[in-house]
């Protein structure tokens, strides 16, 4: 019987293992053929952030980007969990001026961006927070623009039995391929609905995603316009300096998307022909059962899994640094452990 969870991530201490990360990885082909797995796939969790490029998807297919006019930058700010900068700001206020609506209408809440130095700048000139600098507010922008696009109301689209929230879980489950009935829903950070459904069926959907062959064409041309964007602006995805989603596909060049969710999870879609001897789309879930809320966790895996299908090598590697397996370093600067992937490709 396979384990639910194994081994990921271990942190040595000296001579001593002083912590494990534990979760599951699935790795599945856009035809549904598993290449790898840790732990039970077939395991249900949340996709939290995972979702977006997914949520994105009934805008794009029913045209929203031409109705309302969308750069290829807004529409990366659809898919994003974002820093909050005043660039990501500037491009949420440009989408809202383009669809008609205000900020107010944004139901994801207000919190001070992320970005540290817009932070700082913010405090500086004495500026309070607004939705705006909330990270889900692209993906609300973007949930908001499909009310305007198909007539409904604007009022409680968040609610799982909004029109729009049933085009997305649509949508979604026909990528994933799982039965609507069968999509286990919650209610994300942001107040939005988010999705539970086997880790296999996410990484599935996630190599349809980067490798949409024989789906409808409106299906296909909304994943093609989502990933290329992603790929375009990887600022937007996520933001500056530290962002694990923003490195990796800066550092794919156009081979990946990425893109992070709450609590450990995490999906990277690896685009066709880019893994040898693997012409299909490639599809990686993983959830680090911990939560991984440092995120010292996820970093490792990902990069580990990249490396070893042949995806990224290790110059393309080197500015996400903080993120690889190696040595711990102290403040003080002395090496005291290391950190390591405790699972084999």
């Amino acid at each position: 019987m396979k384990q639910k969870w194994e081994s990921l991530v271990e942190v040595v201490r000296g001579p001593l293992v002083e912590s494990i990360h534990m979760g599951a990885i699935a790795v599945v082909d856009s035809h549904g053929q598993v290449l790898f797995q840790a732990g039970d796939i077939d395991e249900l969790y949340y996709l939290r952030s995972s979702a977006k490029p997914f949520q994105t998807l009934p805008l794009l297919q029913n045209g929203g980007a031409q109705r309302f006019g969308l750069t290829v930058k807004e529409v990366a700010i659809t898919c994003a969990s974002h820093e909050g900068t005043d660039d990501h700001v500037a491009t949420l206020m440009s989408m809202h001026e383009k669809i008609g609506l205000s900020v107010d209408q944004l139901l994801c809440g207000v919190h001070a961006p992320g970005d540290r130095e817009t932070q700082f700048a913010m405090r500086e000139r004495g500026e309070e927070p607004n939705a705006y600098r909330h990270n889900c507010s692209g993906k609300h922008t973007g949930m908001l623009a499909q009310c305007v696009l198909g007539g409904y109301s604007t009022e409680a689209y968040t609610d799982p039995s909004h029109p729009v929230q049933r085009q997305i879980l649509a949508t979604f489950a026909e990528m994933v391929d799982v039965a609507m009935v069968d999509v286990v829903i919650g209610i994300d950070g942001c107040s939005a609905p988010v999705f539970a459904i086997p880790l296999r069926n996410a990484a599935y959907g996630v190599a349809r995603l980067c490798d949409p062959v024989g789906l409808a064409a409106d299906i296909q041309a909304a994943c093609r316009e989502a990933t290329s964007a992603m790929i375009q602006h990887p600022f937007m995805v996520s933001g500056p300096y530290h962002s694990l989603d923003t490195l990796l596909i800066q550092a794919g060049s156009g081979k990946l998307i990425s893109k992070g969710g709450a609590d450990g999870y995490q999906i990277v879609g690896v685009l066709p022909g880019v893994v040898p001897d693997h012409p299909e789309g490639i599809g990686i879930a993983f959830k680090v059962l911990d939560g991984d809320a440092q995120g010292r966790a996820r970093g490792v895996i990902v990069t580990t899994l990249l490396q070893s299908m042949g995806v990224l090598n290790e110059e393309e590697l080197q500015p996400m640094k903080e993120f690889l397996a190696g040595p711990i370093f102290n403040v003080a600067g002395l090496e005291v452990g290391s950190i390591r992937p405790s699972f084999r490709w």
